[in-house]
Protein backbone atom coordinates (compact mmCIF):
# COMPACT_ATOMS: atom_id res chain seq x y z
CA UNK A 1 0.00 0.00 0.00
CA UNK A 2 1.23 3.90 -0.98
CA UNK A 3 1.87 6.34 1.73
CA UNK A 4 -1.00 8.41 1.88
CA UNK A 5 -0.54 12.49 3.22
CA UNK A 6 -1.88 15.32 4.78
CA UNK A 7 -1.29 18.81 5.19
CA UNK A 8 -1.60 20.69 8.82
CA UNK A 9 -0.18 23.76 10.28
CA UNK A 10 3.04 22.80 11.89
CA UNK A 11 1.69 24.31 15.37
CA UNK A 12 -1.49 21.17 15.44
CA UNK A 13 0.99 18.85 14.21
CA UNK A 14 3.52 19.66 17.43
CA UNK A 15 0.54 20.23 19.76
CA UNK A 16 -0.38 16.76 18.77
CA UNK A 17 2.94 15.09 19.87
CA UNK A 18 2.11 14.92 23.61
CA UNK A 19 -0.30 12.82 22.95
CA UNK A 20 0.56 10.86 20.00
CA UNK A 21 -2.81 11.47 18.44
CA UNK A 22 -3.51 13.86 16.11
CA UNK A 23 -7.51 15.14 15.02
CA UNK A 24 -7.51 18.04 12.85
CA UNK A 25 -10.09 20.70 13.90
CA UNK A 26 -12.75 19.94 10.74
CA UNK A 27 -13.02 16.27 11.95
CA UNK A 28 -15.94 16.99 14.27
CA UNK A 29 -17.96 18.86 11.52
CA UNK A 30 -16.45 15.99 8.96
CA UNK A 31 -16.49 12.53 10.30
CA UNK A 32 -13.19 11.92 8.98
CA UNK A 33 -9.74 13.13 8.41
CA UNK A 34 -8.78 14.37 4.66
CA UNK A 35 -6.01 12.80 3.27
CA UNK A 36 -4.05 12.23 -0.02
CA UNK A 37 -2.95 10.17 -2.29
CA UNK A 38 0.62 11.61 -3.76
CA UNK A 39 -0.91 12.54 -7.07
CA UNK A 40 -3.30 14.73 -5.37
CA UNK A 41 -1.33 16.69 -2.48
CA UNK A 42 -0.19 19.71 -4.64
CA UNK A 43 -3.48 19.95 -6.32
CA UNK A 44 -4.98 20.12 -2.18
CA UNK A 45 -2.16 22.47 -1.13
CA UNK A 46 -3.00 24.29 -3.79
CA UNK A 47 -6.81 24.41 -3.95
CA UNK A 48 -7.12 24.84 -0.08
CA UNK A 49 -4.04 26.07 1.37
CA UNK A 50 -2.64 28.36 -0.61
CA UNK A 51 -1.15 31.67 0.79
CA UNK A 52 -0.54 29.73 4.10
CA UNK A 53 2.41 29.79 6.12
CA UNK A 54 3.86 27.26 8.52
CA UNK A 55 2.38 24.14 6.71
CA UNK A 56 3.72 20.96 7.05
CA UNK A 57 2.76 17.41 4.90
CA UNK A 58 2.71 14.41 6.67
CA UNK A 59 3.80 11.22 5.03
CA UNK A 60 2.09 8.34 6.57
CA UNK A 61 2.20 4.48 6.25
CA UNK A 62 -1.36 3.59 5.72
CA UNK A 63 -0.59 0.15 6.92
CA UNK A 64 0.39 1.48 10.46
CA UNK A 65 -3.12 3.16 10.90
CA UNK A 66 -5.44 2.02 13.78
CA UNK A 67 -8.83 3.73 12.32
CA UNK A 68 -10.72 2.58 9.26
CA UNK A 69 -9.23 4.05 6.07
CA UNK A 70 -11.56 4.21 3.38
CA UNK A 71 -10.90 5.60 -0.74
CA UNK A 72 -14.13 7.75 -1.36
CA UNK A 73 -14.97 10.39 -3.70
CA UNK A 74 -14.79 13.94 -2.31
CA UNK A 75 -17.07 15.51 -0.41
CA UNK A 76 -19.35 18.24 -1.12
CA UNK A 77 -20.57 20.59 1.65
CA UNK A 78 -23.89 19.13 0.93
CA UNK A 79 -22.62 15.88 2.72
CA UNK A 80 -22.80 13.93 -0.80
CA UNK A 81 -20.38 12.04 -2.32
CA UNK A 82 -19.12 12.66 -5.85
CA UNK A 83 -19.42 9.02 -7.66
CA UNK A 84 -18.27 10.04 -11.04
CA UNK A 85 -14.17 10.02 -10.12
CA UNK A 86 -12.40 6.96 -10.96
CA UNK A 87 -10.70 4.72 -8.34
CA UNK A 88 -7.41 6.70 -8.26
CA UNK A 89 -8.68 9.55 -7.75
CA UNK A 90 -10.62 9.15 -5.08
CA UNK A 91 -9.11 10.52 -1.76
CA UNK A 92 -8.20 8.42 1.54
CA UNK A 93 -10.51 9.49 4.55
CA UNK A 94 -9.50 8.44 8.19
CA UNK A 95 -12.57 7.54 10.41
CA UNK A 96 -11.09 8.24 13.55
CA UNK A 97 -7.97 10.09 15.16
CA UNK A 98 -4.92 9.32 13.59
CA UNK A 99 -2.23 7.66 15.80
CA UNK A 100 1.32 9.80 15.21
CA UNK A 101 3.50 6.82 15.15
CA UNK A 102 2.48 5.90 11.72
CA UNK A 103 3.38 9.33 10.54
CA UNK A 104 7.15 8.18 8.80
CA UNK A 105 7.95 11.87 7.52
CA UNK A 106 7.06 15.93 8.16
CA UNK A 107 7.83 18.26 5.57
CA UNK A 108 7.75 21.72 5.62
CA UNK A 109 5.51 22.79 2.77
CA UNK A 110 7.39 25.66 0.87
CA UNK A 111 5.92 27.56 -2.01
CA UNK A 112 7.10 29.30 -4.80
CA UNK A 113 7.19 33.24 -5.40
CA UNK A 114 4.11 32.55 -6.72
CA UNK A 115 2.85 31.73 -3.42
CA UNK A 116 2.41 28.40 -6.01
CA UNK A 117 2.99 24.76 -3.88
CA UNK A 118 4.96 23.02 -6.15
CA UNK A 119 7.55 20.75 -4.13
CA UNK A 120 6.39 17.26 -2.44
CA UNK A 121 7.95 15.42 0.42
CA UNK A 122 9.13 11.76 -0.48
Amino acid sequence: MSNIYHITSRQLYEASLATGIYTPPTFEQDGFIHLSQKHQVLGVANNFYKGQTGLVCLVIDPSKLRAELKYEGPVHPNGKEVEEFSASDKFPHLYGAMNLDAVILVAPMAANEQNVFVDLPE
